[in-house]
């Protein structure tokens, strides 16, 4: 009976389980971790460093108080990432190709910094209206618009990857089958190649949208702050105003709002039905 008690701990480690605790120590060390010490701290005392010491709701409290502007950077960021995927999902469908991968190669500061040039007045392409006789184009630079194009920009390749992949899972056997039985080229394309792509499309999609959430650099560069977005707020508590409470209160936040709508949009999405199982 002692060899059974034993025993009996070590026989529900299978050896799927003790394959994979490399991988859950480096998830906890490092996911886990640091969104713990970010929820201790956004329960901390407002403008300190009493985490895990202290337990207050006054960071959430001044959120939510109506006098309280934040909520109108809630709305900026997500609005933007909504549509940068939405666009991106038109562009890079009929785009799918490994081309659009160079950008990666260039920080993405430069490249952004690259379009300040661009967009600027005087720069290239006011430069390129009035030598064509012009009088120069509209201010577009610092402008949401342009943030959102910023955007766009930086993520495409983000959609582009996993949309390439789904798109090339596509078998051209059911395709061809598809044609031979009479269907055109939109049936084959909504019956046949969309379902088969739309994992890909997922995965893309919600990258996408998880990455432009966070997005900072495009609204700060392009924008020049026309649009505050959540994120900035965030860097200006931890850095600027130096309260790591409040600033960690809004990230949580971010966090739940963000992984609610992935998780709420792929609790409504039949995966078994996409990926062709019954």
């Amino acid at each position: 009976m002692a060899d059974t008690s034993l025993s009996a701990p070590e026989a529900k480690l299978t050896p799927g389980l003790r394959a994979s605790l490399p991988v859950l120590v480096l998830l906890i060390a490092g996911f886990l971790a640091p969104l713990v010490t970010v929820a201790a701290y956004a329960f901390a005392t407002p403008k300190s460093f009493d985490v895990f010491r202290s337990f207050t709701l006054a960071n959430f409290a001044a959120i939510v108080d109506p006098s309280n502007t934040v909520w109108t950077s809630f709305v900026w960021a997500l609005a933007l990432a909504f549509c940068c995927v939405a666009i991106l999902l038109v562009i890079c469908y009929p785009i799918a190709s490994v081309l659009f991968v160079f950008p990666l190669f260039v920080s993405e500061n430069v490249r952004l910094y690259g379009w300040v040039l661009f967009f600027i007045k005087n720069g290239v392409l006011d430069g390129a209206l009035k030598w064509f006789g012009f009088s120069g184009g509209p201010e577009l630079l610092y402008t949401p618009g342009i943030t959102l194009f910023g955007m766009v920009y930086v993520y495409l390749p983000f959609m582009l990857f996993p949309m390439t992949l789904g798109i090339a899972m596509i078998p051209r056997d059911l395709v061809d089958a598809a044609s031979d039985l009479g269907a055109g080229r939109l049936m084959i394309w909504r019956e046949v190649e969309l379902p088969l792509a739309m994992p890909g499309i997922l995965i893309g999609a919600l990258l996408t949208f998880v990455l432009a959430a966070g997005a900072v650099a495009e609204a700060k560069i392009l924008g020049g702050q026309s649009v505050i977005t959540i994120t900035q707020d965030i860097e200006v508590a931890f850095t600027y105003a130096q309260n790591w409470p409040m600033g960690s209160a809004l990230a949580l936040i971010l966090v739940l709002i963000v992984s609610g709508l992935a998780l709420t949009a792929m609790a409504r999405i039949d995966l078994d039905k996409i990926l062709g199982k019954r």
